[in-house]
Formats: structure tokens, sequence, C-alpha cells
């Protein structure tokens, strides 16, 4: 009973280490501090002036805590504050403030954000601050959405870039780049595929703040692991790419460069007249002199 009771306070974010949370707090401190610095900056000691916009507060915990979260991906932020708040202007516009004029902006708000893509939390504070602001927000008419709402968002935004370049997180969000052939990635040639992901999504009718990309690739490295267990006699055959990115052995190195640029593979083999392979080419090859791509190859 005791473990019970203390479960409910476990973290439930899943990946997260004490080292993500720190600089997740130390970024977001710092991020908020230059936004509000840079905006009091801009518009003077003015108190009239709403010199940051409160919801950015909230974004800023998903860009730092979870920044591989779509909901906390650039447009998101800032697409989702920005429009969230010109819909709540336009309810203020006609019906004023109030707790009615509040809920029907943060209802519209929902569905715009939804329709354009940029679902994001703060974005119904964003347009139910816009209702309910007093004389800062009145201050700023129709400014509001742009300044200081977008333009925090966008300054978030640049900042959260900046410090995830220290963080070793990547910031947007980078999906997994599959190799340019029409053969899936490897991982998935035996087991988990698209479709599937796709059919589990449909059949439990939940929405889940990941990436569906992000989720199969989830799904794949939990698969794989398994796989190593329990399927030891797992065969090459199952699992090979069959549509492969391959090079002449008289092609100019040139092509052999940009064919590994443009697929995104590592090596290419190199085939004869016949279709055969006789060798291998990959950036290293392609950096000593030759005319032709025979001339740099590595045997096969």
């Amino acid at each position: 009973m005791e473990s019970r009771r203390w479960r409910l306070f476990n973290p439930i974010l899943a990946g997260a280490t004490g080292r993500d949370r720190a600089f997740a707090s130390l970024g977001a401190g710092l991020a908020i501090s230059a936004v509000g610095l840079l905006g009091l900056a801009l518009h003077g000691d003015d108190l009239a002036s709403p010199w940051i916009a409160l919801p950015v507060a909230a974004s800023a915990v998903l860009v730092f805590a979870v920044p591989s979260s779509p909901m906390a991906q650039p447009w998101p932020v800032i697409g989702g504050n920005g429009l969230s708040a010109l819909v709540g202007v336009c309810v203020a516009q006609v019906l004023g403030g109030g707790a009615p004029a509040g809920g029907l902006a943060v209802m519209l708000a929902i569905g715009v954000m939804s329709v354009g893509r940029c679902l994001h939390p703060p974005g119904a504070a964003a347009a139910l601050t816009a209702t309910v602001g007093g004389s800062a927000v009145d201050s700023a008419g129709w400014l509001f959405p742009l300044d200081p709402v977008a333009a925090s968002a966008l300054m978030l935004v640049a900042a959260g870039w900046a410090f995830h370049r220290l963080s070793g997180h990547a910031y947007p969000h980078v999906k997994a780049n599959p190799v340019a052939t029409d053969d899936p990635l490897p991982s998935q040639r035996a087991g988990l595929r698209s479709e599937d992901v796709d059919a589990v999504l449909a059949k439990m009718g939940e929405t889940f703040d990941i990436g569906r990309d992000d989720l199969g690739l989830l799904l794949t490295e939990l698969e794989a692991r398994m796989l190593t267990r329990e399927r030891a006699d797992l065969t090459c055959a199952e699992i090979m790419s069959r549509d492969v990115i391959s090079v002449a052995r008289d092609a100019d190195p040139d092509v052999a460069r940009r064919l590994l640029l443009d697929s995104g593979v590592r090596l290419l083999p190199v085939l004869d007249d016949d279709g055969r392979p006789v060798g291998g080419v990959g950036l290293r090859e392609l950096a000593q002199p030759g005319c032709a791509v025979g001339d740099v190859m590595s045997p096969a």
C-alpha cells in the first residue's frame, strides 16, 4: 500500500535523467530572464506595456524539459501562442472580458491550433490572457498577438536552440532520416512496420505527446532488443537491403560523391559491366585522386 501511494509521485517523463532536469531548469530560467530583459529594453520602464508574454513561461517548460515533444517545436511555440492570442483579441473585441469570453477564446484557440498544426498548451493561456489581461493587454491592442506574444515566443525558440546546442539534445527535434531507397529501414524489414503503428494507435484511440515517427523508432528499438534475446536464428536474408544504391566502376568520382551525400549511405557497392560487385567506395576512398571510381575503390 505504501509503495502504491508513493508511486503517484514518480516522474512521468520517460528517459529524463537528473542531468536533463537540471539543464532544463537552468535553461528555462536563463531564457525567460533573457527574453524579459530584451523586452524591457525594447519597451522601456513603461509598466503599461507588456514586455513579456506570461504564457511563454509555460512554453519554456516544453522547450527545455521535453525538446523532442511535437508541442515544443518552433512552429507550435510561435504559431500556437501567436494565433491563440489573436483569437483571444478577436473575442475580446466582440464580447469584452469575463468568463464566457475567456471560455470561448480557449475553445476557439484549440480549434485554430489543431487546424494550423501548431497545438501548444500555453497557447490556450495566451488566448485567455487576451480576454482577462487587464490594462497592460488593452494598451497593446491588436499588436498584442505580435508583440509581446509572438515576439517573446520567437526569442524563446532562439534561446532554446542555442541552449540545446550545449545540452546535447537536438532542437528543433530531428526525425530519423532513412536511407533514400525503396527499402524500409533495416530494423523494420523483419518486424515492426509503419502501418502497425497506425493500426495500434487507431485501436487505442488515445493521443500521445510523441511524434509518430519517434514512436515507431522507439518500438523498433525495443523489438530489436527482444529479437536479440528470442531470435538468435535471425538470418541476414530477412533484413538485408534489396534496393541497393550502387555505382559503376568507370563512373566519375563526383557521381559517387553525390550519390553518397544524397542517399545518406556510407558505402556504395562498385559494379563491373556485368553488374557484379568488385569493390566498395565511400567518402574516405573518394578523398584520394583518381579519374574513375575503380581507381580509388576498396576491393570487394
